[in-house]
């Protein structure tokens, strides 16, 4: 399924007048025929299926995400192209978002990563192994009581006065930072358990590059039976059970792990007894020796255990790498503005997910692209200078007198100003977890809305004597 620009050129003219043409113009190619839904339809609706997917689309990647927006910038198109007016009212919009079926999504998505997963090169992996990243984080949403219903608040949060919170796990390419798979359930739920759904995503020979909350005995052994290979930080809480058993260099070592004597709850009986009594794991100490840097030293643990083809030094290189899943979650949450999702119902909720996971991929193809167009380095490539150059550039496909030489003319000019705008090179550069801009002097909402009482003047509210 491989997709070049120039080999779907007919089908973007086509969907282009049919659609938001602005992003068709920019991600068409990579989208496909996905985005012709809606042609059976047995009724001519003003927002038909494609329609509804480009202005979707449209609305996540834009930094003001609201609908009323995004139907201001559908009855822009629709006088331009159409010269049609319609009522500014967001409630068709919203409506025929409902009716778009989240199977739809998937399968765009999937395609996306398809096309994404071909584009990789032999050059880009390590040691001749693909590596995929994993790593957790949490959603907040709107407070509707479906969504509490499904994502249910921090139990130490008081009711009324936190906010529903889903848990997810990503699944990130090391070679391009395609978000490749990605599982999600409440709160409540561990990170490990959502990373043993994205199992069957893994092939035989891939590398899994994660932290130590995702390392124990049975995972690294349940994933070596399936012919993948940990890469990971050695868990806090494992050491009286290992035992040393070949030295390969400095502060590498052949260790056989012993299984503990409880089951794991995610396992049954008899699965945990058909396991062996050890497991053999290399274990390589890290010596950071970076001034300002968190840790000292560390412990990688992996199922990687020839030391000529894998040497020592490679992991702590890789390992270190991990930290571009960080980097790919704060620019899914933070640039495109996924941290807070704004639905009201669990339903709308996994769509409006969905659509952030395909908007990061296509931002991320654009990227891909403009580092192969010019050769540069991928990682010098800004997320947050992408997405806003694309947000500007947007409107210039939403010329009517746009042909297609020049829309691709566009696209080349685009993919060069991207190649040419580049991160400068920092290494070891500290970014502490810090934030410098001072927050308002607000008080906490410590009650439900309706029983909150503000205190006047509460900037110079002063506590009485007891």
């Amino acid at each position: 399924m491989g997709c070049g620009y120039n080999a779907l050129g007919g089908r973007v003219r086509a969907m282009r007048k049919a659609s938001m043409a602005d992003l068709v113009g920019l991600f068409g190619p990579w989208v496909g025929d996905a985005c012709e839904g809606g042609e059976g339809a047995t009724r001519k609706r003003l927002f038909d299926s494609a329609q509804v997917f480009w202005l979707f689309l449209s609305q996540v990647l834009e930094a003001d995400k609201s609908c009323r927006e995004t139907v201001r910038k559908w009855l822009g198109w629709l006088a331009v192209y159409r010269g049609a007016v319609a009522s500014p009212n967001t409630a068709a919009y919203c409506k025929a978002r409902k009716r778009l079926p989240e199977e739809e999504l998937i399968e765009v998505d999937d395609g996306l990563v398809e096309r994404l997963e071909e584009a990789e090169t032999e050059e880009e992996r390590w040691l001749g192994r693909r590596v995929l990243v994993a790593d957790g984080s949490s959603l907040s949403m709107p407070d509707t009581e479906e969504n509490q219903g499904s994502y249910p608040q921090p139990k130490g949060q008081k009711p009324g006065c936190g906010f529903p919170v889903m848990r997810v796990v990503a699944l990130f390419s090391l070679a391009t930072g395609a978000l490749l798979a990605f599982s999600k359930d409440q709160l409540a739920v561990h990170e490990r358990t959502l990373f043993r759904r994205l199992w069957k995503r893994l092939e035989p020979g891939e590398v899994v590059l994660a932290d130590r909350g995702f390392n124990s005995f049975a995972d690294l052994y349940w994933l070596g039976a399936a012919g993948v290979d940990s890469v990971m930080r050695k868990h806090q809480r494992r050491g009286a059970g290992a035992k040393r058993r070949q030295k390969l260099g400095k502060n590498d070592w052949i260790v056989d792990w012993i299984k503990t004597k409880t089951c794991p709850r995610w396992l049954s009986l008899e699965e945990w007894r058909g396991m062996p009594e050890t497991l053999t794991v290399r274990e390589i100490e890290c010596v950071v020796d970076i001034p300002g840097f968190r840790s000292e030293s560390f412990t990688v643990a992996t199922t990687l255990l020839d030391p000529v083809a894998f040497p020592t030094r490679a992991f702590a290189q890789l390992y270190r790498t991990r930290w571009r899943a960080e980097l790919y979650l704060r620019d899914i949450k933070t640039t495109l503005g996924m941290e807070v999702l704004r639905c009201k119902s669990p339903d709308m909720i996994h769509k409006e997910l969905r659509m952030f996971l395909i908007a990061y991929n296509l931002v991320r193809a654009c990227m891909l692209q403009a580092a192969r167009a010019h050769a540069v380095c991928l990682e010098r490539i800004s997320f947050k200078g992408t997405v806003s150059t694309l947000r500007a550039w947007a409107p210039l496909f939403l010329q009517p007198d746009l042909d297609a030489n020049k829309s691709d003319e566009l696209v080349q000019l685009l993919r060069f100003y991207l190649a040419r705008d580049l991160l400068p090179f920092r290494p070891n550069r500290l970014e502490p977890r810090a934030r410098k801009r001072r927050p308002k002097n607000y008080p906490l909402l410590t009650k439900p809305r309706l029983d909150f009482k503000d205190i006047p003047h509460r900037n110079r509210h002063k506590k009485g004597l007891s």
